[in-house]
């Protein structure tokens, strides 16, 4: 039979010819990635004890930190520093929802970005594949949704309102296109940051500055200059709808929602290209 791709082998790892190259090639990272979920796992065990167990308060601060972020905004429209209009619920609550689904993006990315600096000695001692210490590092940030969202539940029966049950588990398939999101960029930024080792403090700021930008904490009120920006910020639609469908049971942003997880899922395959066909060289730069 003739082929119509040629697969080379080469010092650099290996490149794929042909008009069935980009077939090939998919075919190669999802026997990568099937054959490294053990290593993902053991690696994500890893990183889950070693972060909790060195840390005094552990599990706490997951909640912790989102109750101080949202205390802070609370008190502020309290004293008249913030005009945000009525939510339908208390504004806890909104925001905490807000803060707990924006935070399955920030800290995975954080996470996954510095996940081959972390490993640094292990990447250029052993040959393993790279992708398990994005995917694993990522896991983190589902480990802390998952927590918050436990916070979520508590703060509903705390003022007595129940969330639309069928919208609850339409929103949790919804995170997924984030999640998605996260990961892509994660794989791009972590091969970023093993050459610019600063790109992980310049994205915490960046993050803290995109998360006031975007409408996590309060609604976009009427048509001004950052309404217009966020009609083309993708996580104002990966955050606002899972948040709708929690409180309302359905949202106005459907189609918008549908257009920016496929954006997602093609920013995740692309990533996960890119990161696959540099990883031979990631030990060089480490």
């Amino acid at each position: 039979m003739k082929s119509d791709s040629v697969i080379t082998y080469t010092s650099r790892g290996v490149s794929v010819e042909g008009k069935n190259g980009l077939f090939i090639t998919f075919r190669l990272m999802l026997r990568e990635l099937i054959s490294s979920r053990e290593l993902i796992w053991r690696l994500f065990v890893r990183n889950f004890s070693a972060k909790y167990r060195q840390s005094v308060l552990g599990f706490i601060w997951a909640i912790l930190m989102p109750l101080v972020v949202v205390g802070m905004f609370v008190v502020m429209k309290r004293a008249a520093i913030l005009t945000i209009e009525d939510m339908g619920i208390p504004y806890t609550l909104y925001a905490l929802i807000g803060l707990t689904i924006w935070s399955l993006f920030t800290v995975g990315l954080t996470a996954s970005a510095n996940s081959l600096i972390e490993a640094g000695p292990m990447v250029i001692k052993i040959n393993f594949p790279k992708i398990s210490l994005v995917l694993a590092a990522s896991g983190q940030a589902i480990v802390e949704f998952m927590i918050r969202s436990v916070l979520v539940a508590f703060v509903f029966f705390y003022f007595g309102i129940k969330p639309h049950w069928s919208g609850v588990l339409l929103a949790f398939i919804c995170v997924i296109p984030i999640y998605l999101l996260m990961v892509g960029f994660g794989f791009m930024l972590s091969l970023v940051a093993g050459v610019l080792r600063d790109i992980v403090s310049v994205l915490n700021i960046a993050l803290m500055g995109f998360m006031l930008l975007t409408p996590i904490l309060y609604p976009i009120q009427g048509d001004n200059v950052l309404a217009r920006v966020n009609v083309w910020n993708p996580l104002n639609y990966l955050v606002n709808v899972p948040r709708d469908l929690i409180i309302k049971g359905n949202s106005g942003m459907i189609g918008e929602f549908i257009l920016t997880a496929v954006f997602s899922i093609i920013a995740f395959f692309l990533g996960w290209k890119l990161f696959y066909l540099a990883q031979t060289k990631i030990a060089e730069r480490i």
